[in-house]
């Protein structure tokens, strides 16, 4: 009996967003030619993202970069066609896991693919992991939050949805091997029905190997609709919702208990094959970027644990309320906070730290009478002026003694000139 499948989050978003428009990111004047029709090769984006706009990056790189950290992306494939992925991706350890001989519904074969997992003709395995580590480049502002860490492309799933969830344990099993750190899953089983529980055994190996596995939650959260998804649902799997440019929950993103954190994940500017930039929506694309910074934890702190690197990034998200909530988890990711408030590992987050809150602003004072300086200096004036009279009051009291001393004495001469 074979397992239920494992469709592309792609799919999920171009149905649930049919009727929304894709609107970019503020760019540059420079940025207006930039096209929202997605093609293979596509026009740079001159731009920089929003998404990376709201991270200051000198700050985040003077931390880390990612360099030696590797990441498994589970996905469509990896094209290294595009330039700013050419020396981001190991291509030896890539790996193709889709069944071979496929068919399309007219029966015709569907080409497999490289065996490396460089094939990628939906592309959405490309944006992935350029979200995670695209190489900087001056045509374009865009750059993965992890511009030095190493890509393993593993190639497992394709348009039709042809890979499924003996595949994916397969994938995640091999993705352990390549010595990923870091594993990046931004797709989920149909329906959200639990899959067989084989899938849940290889997150549990990759957990027990202290690798960081990161899944989207999925796009089917329209209308407040609340329901697990696999593997994000998975304990020990760091579960990724999508968050807006206002820091809340994407219209679209799912919500659950099981949900640990949001990232960016409307309008996400990426990579694409054969070159250029695409925009799309989703978690699929917020996962990587919590992927990416779990790479640079993990660069900066080699001898943290899986649990500790997913523990940070939940301790130092931007929260609202003390602890966990449905929507968002335990906030958006500061990639900056969760780099910088790093004076030791935790293995849990700590509701009630971190949590900004707002001070509410001060009254000022208004006396009904006069103030403890006010009443000090008229005293002071008192004693000033009181002085000042004491002096006045001194001289002109000698003065007049000098004065009728003086009519005295006269008055004595005069009488004695008369007697004699």
């Amino acid at each position: 009996m074979r397992h239920r499948h494992l469709p592309l989050l792609r799919t999920a978003v171009a149905t649930v967003l049919l009727t929304a428009p894709v609107v970019l990111a503020p760019p540059s004047a420079a940025a207006d030619s930039f096209s929202d029709q997605c093609e293979y090769p596509n026009d740079s984006y001159p731009g920089r993202p929003w998404s990376l706009q709201r991270v200051q990056l000198d700050e985040l790189w003077s931390q880390s970069k990612g360099k030696g950290v590797r990441v498994a992306v589970i996905d469509t494939g990896v094209d290294v066609r595009n330039p700013q992925l050419k020396d981001a991706v190991d291509v030896k350890s890539g790996r193709n896991f889709l069944p071979k001989g496929l068919k399309d519904e007219d029966g015709e074969p569907i080409e497999r693919g490289d065996e490396n997992g460089t094939t990628d003709t939906v592309g959405h395995g490309t944006k992935v992991a350029g979200i995670i580590a695209a190489r900087p480049t001056d045509e374009t502002g865009f750059v993965g939050l992890a511009p030095e860490a190493t890509i393993i492309p593993v190639q497992q799933n394709d348009a039709e949805g042809h890979g499924d969830t003996e595949t994916l344990a397969e994938s995640i099993r091999y993705a352990v091997q390549a010595k990923a750190d870091v594993i990046n899953i931004s797709q989920d089983t149909s329906n959200a029905v639990e899959p067989d529980p084989d899938l849940k055994a290889a997150v549990d190996e990759a957990l027990a190997r202290e690798v960081v596995v990161v899944a989207s939650a999925g796009n089917d959260g329209l209308g407040g609709n609340v329901k697990k998804t696999y593997p994000a649902s998975y304990e020990g799997v760091l579960a990724v919702a999508a968050s807006d440019r206002n820091n809340e929950r994407a219209s679209f993103s799912q919500s659950g208990d099981f949900v640990d954190v949001a990232a960016p994940g409307v309008d996400m500017i990426s990579t694409v094959p054969r070159g250029g930039h695409c925009s799309d929506n989703g978690t699929s694309f917020s996962a990587p970027y919590v992927a990416g910074v779990a790479a640079l934890i993990k660069a900066k702190h080699p001898t943290w644990t899986g649990r500790q690197i997913v523990a940070q990034i939940e301790q130092t998200a931007e929260r609202t309320i003390a602890g966990h909530d449905r929507l968002v988890g335990w906030g958006v990711v500061d990639p900056v906070r969760a780099l910088t408030e790093d004076d030791r590992p935790i293995e849990t987050p700590r509701p009630q730290e971190g949590l900004a809150r707002a001070e509410a602003p001060v009254a000022a004072e208004f006396p009904l009478g006069e103030t403890a300086d006010e009443r000090n200096a008229r005293l002071a004036t008192y004693v000033a002026v009181g002085a000042a009279i004491v002096v006045v009051g001194l001289g002109g009291a000698a003065v007049a003694i000098r004065d009728a001393r003086r009519r005295a004495r006269s008055t004595e001469v005069r009488d004695g000139h008369g007697a004699t």
